[in-house]
C-alpha cells in the first residue's frame, strides 16, 4: 500500500506538519502521565481508522512500559478493569472529543466534569491539546492513506 501523497517530503505541508509535530511535543514537557497521553492517541487512532498513529503509539506506549493487556483492552475499555478512574476520564473525553460530528453538542459536561476531577487545568490543557493534534495527525493520515506497520520507536524524535 502506497501513500497517496509523502507529506512529509511536500514543501508545503511538510512544513504544516513540522508545526503540528512542534505542537505535540510541547505536550511531553505537560504534568499529563505519558501513559495517558499515549492511551488517549491510540485510542483516537483506532476509532479514526487510523493504522498509522495506531502503529506509532502502540510501539511507543510498549517502548515507555505500557502492558500488552492494557493495548489489547483498550478498544474496550468501558468493560476492563486494568485502567484507573483517571484514565477512563481522559478516555470518554478522548471519545467524545474525536466523535463530535457524531454527538450534538459535542463533548457533554458530565465527561468534562469527571475529567476535571481528575486532571489540574494545565493537564486539562495538556489533555485536550492532546485529543486536537491526534485527531488532526489522524486525518492527514487516512486522507492520504498512509500505512502503518513500518514505524520504528523514537523514528520522529
Amino acid at each position: 500500500m502506497e501513500p497517496r501523497l509523502n507529506f512529509l517530503a511536500n514543501p508545503v505541508s511538510g512544513k504544516a506538519l513540522q508545526s503540528l509535530a512542534s505542537a505535540g511535543r510541547a505536550l511531553a514537557e505537560s504534568t499529563l502521565p505519558a501513559a495517558t497521553r499515549e492511551l488517549v492517541a491510540l485510542r483516537a487512532s483506532q476509532i479514526n481508522g487510523c493504522g498509522f498513529c495506531a502503529d506509532i503509539h502502540t510501539k511507543e506506549a510498549t517502548h515507555a512500559g505500557e502492558t500488552p493487556t492494557r493495548l489489547h483492552l483498550l478498544a474496550t475499555w468501558r468493560d476492563a478493569s486494568v485502567y484507573t478512574e483517571a484514565e477512563r476520564a481522559a478516555l470518554e473525553l478522548a471519545e467524545q472529543g474525536t466523535r463530535i460530528a457524531d454527538a450534538a453538542g459535542g463533548v457533554t459536561d458530565e465527561a468534562w466534569a469527571n475529567a476535571a476531577k481528575h486532571f489540574d487545568e494545565d493537564q486539562l490543557a495538556a489533555l485536550v491539546s492532546e485529543i486536537a493534534i491526534i485527531n488532526a495527525f489522524n486525518r492527514l493520515n487516512v486522507i492520504t492513506a498512509n500505512p502503518g506497520g513500518d514505524y520504528q520507536v523514537g523514528q520522529f524524535g
